[in-house]
């Protein structure tokens, strides 16, 4: 036998990838084939150890995904973590220290805390508006109830509010005259009391609207028909001081008279000194409901929208607060004392027989004060 130097064999085989696991090393090594070993049985061999070699690299390669999604994974979470951790201490730190003021800081600022009444303005002499009967020594309508409304929401009991009837031009001003006729400031004004821009330009601080109406004309029965301001060109027409009802009636050349309370300007046409009445349609229906044989209340079919809001006078913490009620009432479904107000003064007074537009049916919108509250308290109640 001759003998085989064993540094000449060389191995048999093909050459694979370059690239091998670093935690493999025995994959390295090559095993030399015996002198009695045949071609056909080296290549099966070295094609078993490819396949081999090719499983425990695909092996290699997915355990690395996974290990590579497993901490991308993890810092995701991390990153998601350390996000809401921001997000946190900012909305603490703004809720605590800075942002819009609280509640409880709205009521120190406007000083309702130290109030032991809430003095509030309001007409006495518009029927499912805001009537004091002087019998029954009792105030009611829509005016009224909106006051109790937003009282309720300051804290204040019915029995905590005093109502005061003012004349129109004493509605900027917020005095009122008691039954003694002494002058008494008001902390709220709610008056049929119009938002214009003219109105707070000249410095009258209203709330958000909380009643939409327009402008309408009332007469005796034996009026001839008015479908237009037009129809009263020439004629004598009553409207309140400081109304937005005066501008329309001049442009329609109608003679106006002014009064500071609607009974005067009723008054007038029962004597037969003015021929018509006109305002806001709100007003005039409530007499039209009380005296409904005695007066016919005509619809205008007027665009212009009159948007009642409430003075507040210069307390901008106090404007925040009655805003505050006007919204929960307005977003919040199980809040419905707007809703019962409207139908027991307003939609009472509709006459079947000839329903004139009184006021919209709906609220107006209220946009969200900005009031800070915690995450986990509801900003409605």
């Amino acid at each position: 036998m001759v003998e085989r130097d064993d540094s000449d064999t060389q191995p048999v085989g093909r050459r694979f990838r370059q690239w091998t696991p670093p935690d493999l090393p025995w994959l390295r090594r090559r095993i030399v084939p015996p002198p009695d070993v045949t071609a056909e049985e080296i290549a099966s061999r070295d094609i078993a150890e490819q396949e081999i070699f090719e499983e425990v690299i695909e092996e290699v390669q997915l355990r690395r995904v996974a290990d590579w999604e497993f901490r991308f994974r993890a810092w995701r979470l991390a990153g998601l973590g350390l996000l809401l951790v921001l997000v946190l201490v900012v909305t603490m730190s703004r809720l605590l220290v800075g942002g819009p003021p609280s509640v409880a800081q709205l009521r120190e600022q406007a000083g309702v805390d130290s109030w032991t009444t809430l003095n509030v303005g309001v007409k006495d002499d518009q029927h499912g508006v805001a009537y004091y009967d002087p019998l029954k020594k009792t105030w009611t309508g829509f005016d009224i109830d909106i006051a109790y409304m937003i009282a309720e929401d300051l804290g204040f009991r019915r029995d905590d509010v005093r109502f005061y009837g003012l004349e129109s031009e004493d509605r900027a001003r917020m005095q009122a005259t008691d039954a003694k006729g002494e002058r008494v400031p008001v902390q709220l004004v709610i008056a049929s009391y119009s938002v214009t821009d003219k109105r707070k330009a000249e410095g009258v601080h209203f709330s958000a609207p909380y009643l939409h109406t327009e402008q309408s004309v009332i007469t005796l029965t034996d009026h001839a028909p008015v479908s237009a301001l037009e129809d009263l060109k020439g004629q004598q027409v009553c409207t309140l001081s400081t109304s937005t009802s005066q501008s329309a009636l001049t442009l329609a050349e109608a003679k106006v008279s002014r009064k500071n309370r609607v009974r005067d300007c009723f008054a007038e046409l029962d004597k037969g000194t003015v021929d018509a009445i006109s305002t806001d349609a709100a007003i005039l229906a409530g007499w039209k409901d009380r005296f409904p044989e005695k007066y016919t209340h005509w619809d205008l079919g007027l665009e212009n929208v009159e948007r009642w809001g409430v003075n507040v006078g210069d307390n901008p913490a106090l404007e925040t607060l009655v805003n505050l009620t006007l919204y929960r009432s307005y977003a919040d479904p199980a809040d419905d004392r707007w809703e019962r107000a409207y139908q027991e003064n307003l939609q009472s007074e509709i006459d079947d027989k000839k329903p004139v537009p009184i006021a919209e049916g709906m609220q107006p919108r209220v946009e969200r004060p900005d009031v800070r509250h915690l995450p986990w308290e509801d900003p409605l109640g």
